[in-house]
C-alpha cells in the first residue's frame, strides 16, 4: 500500500424513491444511491437507481436527466456532464417509483448528502464470480435462426436448440475504505460498488415492488458489512442475459434468493481486495448512432414465413381433447399404446388392427403436433410483425437517420468505468473488455438515457428478441466499441506517473 496521504476523497448516501401509492402491494423499498467522488482535481457522481431506465420507458420520464443534473451543476458545482445516472434496470409489476418532481428532488438529495460527506479513501478492485444465477438467453437454433427465451413466447422444440450464447459471469467490485489521514490505519469500509451483468425479471411471489435481485444483494451485503456502508450495484451488460430460472413452472419464483447468492459472491471477492491511493479521471464523448433501415425487409420476410405456416395448417382429425390421451399413451407405451402387449400377442388378425390403429394414431399425432408449432411460431411472428411496425413508425416520426448517444469512461484506480445509455449484448461487452488498455474494465449500461437494445452487427440476421426490439442498426457496435476504445486509451495514458 502507498503509505502517502490519500488525494481520494468519496462521500456516498440514499434516497427513497419508492411509490407513494397507498394502494401500491411493496415488498421491499427502492433506491436512488450516490458516490460522489474527489481527487482534488477531478470530481464527479455516480448515482444508481432502483428503476427500469433512465428516461426511454416505464417511469423516469425524458427531461428527468437533464432536470437532474442542471440542479447538480448549479446547486452543487459538480459538472452535469460528470453526474453519471444508471438505472438496475429492476422489471415492475406497475409504476414503482415517486413522482416525476420527487424523483429529482429525492436524487438530488442524495447527492447533496453524498458530497457533503466527503472523506479521504483508499480504494481497490477485484473480480468476484456467480454462475449459478444466469443464462445467455437468446438461444441459437440449428437452422442458423437465434430464439430468445421469454414469458410472451414458447420455447423452441428441445431436438432444434445447437448451442446457447456467450455470458460473463464475473462480478466487478471496487472497495472504498475510510481512512485516518493522520497516519493512515483506522480504515473502515465507506462502500462497495459491484457489477453484475442479468435482468432483473423474475420479482417476487405475488408481485410487488421490489428492487429484485440487486436489492436483496445489496441488503445482504450490507447487514453483513455494517458501519452504514452502502451497496451500490451497476447492471452490467444484460441485454441477452436473464435468470436461469426465469420460466422455471415448477417452483414459486423469487428473486430473493439469487440475490442473496449475488450478494455472498461479491463478499467473497471484497474480502480479498486491497487497497491503496488511487487516481480519478474522465473522459466522454457524444456520438450517434444509425438508425436501423432493414426494417421494411424483415417484415417481408416474417409475413412470407406467416404465409407459409399457414399454408402447412391442413385437416387435422384430432382436437386437444382427444389429442392429450392418445399422445401419452404413445409416450408411455411406443411399442404397444393400443392396449396391453398380450391383446397384440393374441391373434394375428387382432395385432394386425390394433397396428393398423396405432398407425392411423401415430399420424394424426404428428400431424397435430406439426400445427401446435406452427402455432407456436406463427404467435411469435405475429409479436415481432407488430413490435418492428410499431418501431418504424417511431423511427419515421422522428424525421431522424441517427439517435444521439453519450458515452463517458471513468478511471477509478485501476478499474475504468464505461457508462452506456443501451442494453449492450454480451458479446460487445467482452468485444470491449478483450480491447481495453485496462486490466479492469466493467461495462455499466442502462446509464444516461435509454435507447434500448445493442446487439452485435452479427446478430441481426438471427431474428432473436434483441434485434427485433432494436431501433439502432448493425453499424452502431462499429461506432460504440471505437469510440469506447478511444475513450479508455486517453484515461489510460495518465496510469504511466504515479502521485
Amino acid at each position: 500500500m502507498n503509505d502517502t496521504a490519500p488525494t481520494l476523497h468519496a462521500g456516498v448516501a440514499q434516497s427513497d424513491i419508492t411509490t407513494d401509492d397507498p394502494n401500491a402491494a411493496i415488498h421491499d423499498r427502492l433506491y436512488a444511491k450516490a458516490i460522489v467522488l474527489d481527487d482534488q482535481t477531478t470530481r464527479l457522481a455516480i448515482v444508481s437507481m432502483d428503476a427500469v431506465a433512465i428516461g426511454g420507458i416505464c417511469d423516469i420520464p425524458d427531461d428527468f436527466l437533464l432536470r437532474l443534473r442542471t440542479r447538480i451543476e448549479d446547486q452543487l458545482g459538480i459538472p452535469g456532464q460528470h453526474v453519471m445516472v444508471h438505472a438496475t434496470h429492476t422489471h415492475p409489476p406497475g409504476r414503482l417509483l415517486c413522482d416525476d418532481d420527487q424523483q429529482v428532488e429525492r436524487t438530488l438529495d442524495a447527492v447533496r448528502r453524498a458530497q457533503r460527506n466527503l472523506t479521504p479513501v483508499r480504494v481497490g478492485f477485484g473480480w468476484g464470480r456467480e454462475e449459478r444465477i444466469a443464462i445467455n438467453r437468446t438461444l441459437r437454433l440449428k437452422d442458423g435462426r437465434h430464439w430468445t427465451i421469454r414469458q410472451t413466447n414458447p420455447c423452441p422444440n428441445d431436438d432444434a436448440v445447437e448451442s446457447l450464447g456467450p455470458i460473463d459471469p464475473r462480478i466487478g467490485v471496487l472497495r472504498f475504505d475510510k481512512c485516518d489521514t493522520t497516519n493512515g490505519s483506522n480504515n473502515s469500509l465507506l462502500a462497495v460498488v459491484y457489477n453484475f451483468a442479468c435482468h432483473p425479471l423474475i420479482g417476487v411471489p405475488g408481485g410487488a415492488v421490489t428492487a429484485n435481485y440487486p436489492g436483496f444483494a445489496s441488503h445482504a451485503i450490507e447487514t453483513r458489512l455494517g458501519d452504514d456502508a452502502i451497496a451500490i450495484f451497476l447492471q452490467g451488460a444484460a441485454g441477452d442475459i436473464t435468470e436461469r430460472d426465469y420460466k422455471d413452472t415448477n417452483r414459486p419464483r423469487d428473486s430473493k434468493p439469487i440475490g442473496e447468492m449475488l450478494g455472498c459472491s461479491t463478499l467473497d471477492a471484497w474480502q480479498n481486495i486491497t487497497v491503496q491511493n488511487g487516481e480519478l479521471a474522465i473522459e466522454s464523448q457524444t456520438v450517434r448512432f444509425p438508425h436501423r433501415t432493414d426494417i421494411p425487409d424483415r417484415l417481408a420476410e416474417l409475413h412470407r414465413e406467416q404465409r407459409e405456416l399457414l399454408a402447412s395448417l391442413r385437416f387435422t382429425s384430432l382436437n386437444f381433447k382427444s389429442f392429450m390421451p392418445l399422445y401419452l399413451k404413445h409416450l408411455m407405451s411406443p411399442d404397444h399404446p393400443g392396449d396391453y402387449a398380450y391383446r397384440y400377442l393374441q391373434s394375428a388378425n387382432d395385432s394386425h388392427m390394433l397396428r393398423a390403429m396405432d398407425t392411423e394414431n401415430r399420424l394424426n399425432i404428428d400431424k397435430y403436433l406439426e400445427n401446435i408449432n406452427a402455432m407456436e411460431k406463427l404467435a411469435r411472428i405475429e409479436d415481432k410483425i407488430a413490435t418492428l411496425e410499431r418501431h418504424q413508425a417511431i423511427i419515421d416520426e422522428s424525421h431522424q437517420c441517427d439517435v444521439e448517444a453519450e458515452l463517458h469512461c471513468v478511471r477509478i484506480g485501476t478499474c475504468a468505468i464505461v457508462f452506456a445509455p443501451i442494453e449492450v449484448l454480451s458479446q460487445v461487452a467482452m468485444n470491449v473488455q478483450a480491447a481495453s488498455p485496462f486490466e479492469h474494465t466493467i461495462i455499466a449500461a442502462f446509464s444516461n438515457g435509454y435507447l434500448h437494445y445493442g446487439p452485435a452487427a452479427d446478430d441481426y440476421d438471427g431474428g432473436g428478441y434483441e434485434v427485433t426490439e432494436c431501433f439502432v442498426g448493425p453499424g452502431w457496435q462499429a461506432i460504440f466499441e471505437s469510440t469506447v476504445q478511444s475513450l479508455l486509451e486517453r484515461l489510460y495514458v495518465p496510469m504511466a506517473s504515479t502521485r
